[in-house]
């Protein structure tokens, strides 16, 4: 997406800018509050105590390496353990530093304490409404804030709740819990959609996990997944 430099320069905050961030959100909120209560489900599974269920989502909010930290969340926990499980954080959430580095020339041009805090709330859903109201001509950063400052306390109660439903639900399988991630990622990829062309790049990424996957045991299928579908989309943007 290009930035206008005009816009650029006249990045602001406002209150409005907040009302209008809570309102661009609410159509995600069911959505959101679905996957959420399914994290806290699969935790409840898991042996997390509530506080550290909730805690997790408070504090790292970031719904798909949660999901696949507690996939990768061992019956005993070790260090070698607790490694894994911090470096498949790491790397699925390493497109963080992606999604924020687009965000520098919008909030590059504000002062940090506007900046900052609104960064914490740098998710796959809070970036798309930014760059979506950002491509459209906004230039109010507290949109990107106010979206999540609606969002961050609904994940975190729908987590609770989703911990409470799983002390009931004794095979999360069977209502399809374990199928929240991928649903969730295909989901997000239809307001990416930028023609065949642009797609091409997460259907090589797709089909090598797939392959990396049966082949190699453990993880490795995010890692060489991940790369092959940023150097398809390298070549690809270098050829246009």
């Amino acid at each position: 997406m290009t930035m206008n430099p005009d816009i650029r320069a006249n990045a602001h905050w406002s209150l409005a800018g907040l009302a209008e961030g809570v309102r661009v959100t609410l159509p995600l909120i069911p959505g959101t509050c679905v996957f959420a209560a399914a994290f806290g489900t699969i935790a409840a599974q898991k042996g997390l105590t509530l506080f550290e269920t909730v805690f997790m989502s408070g504090a790292v909010y970031a719904g798909a390496s949660q999901l696949v930290a507690l996939e990768a969340w061992p019956d005993r926990m070790t260090f070698a353990a607790a490694a894994t499980v911090v470096l498949v954080t790491v790397i699925v959430n390493l497109r963080c530093m992606l999604m924020s580095a687009s965000l520098q020339p919008w909030f590059g041009t504000l002062p940090a304490w506007q900046s900052y805090p609104a960064l914490f709330f740098t998710t796959d859903a809070q970036w798309l409404i930014g760059m979506r109201y950002r491509a459209e001509g906004g230039s109010d950063a507290a949109v990107f804030l106010g979206s999540g400052l609606i969002m961050w306390p609904l994940w975190t109660g729908s987590t609770a709740l989703g911990y409470w439903l799983g002390a009931l639900v004794a095979d999360p399988k069977r209502f399809g819990f374990d199928l929240i991630l991928p649903i969730f990622f295909a989901a997000m990829l239809v307001p990416l959609w930028r023609g065949k062309r642009r797609a091409a790049s997460w259907a090589i990424a797709g089909a090598v996990a797939l392959t990396t996957a049966r082949l190699v045991p453990g993880w490795w299928f995010i890692v060489v997944g991940a790369l092959a579908g940023s150097f398809a989309a390298g070549f690809i943007d270098e050829r246009e």
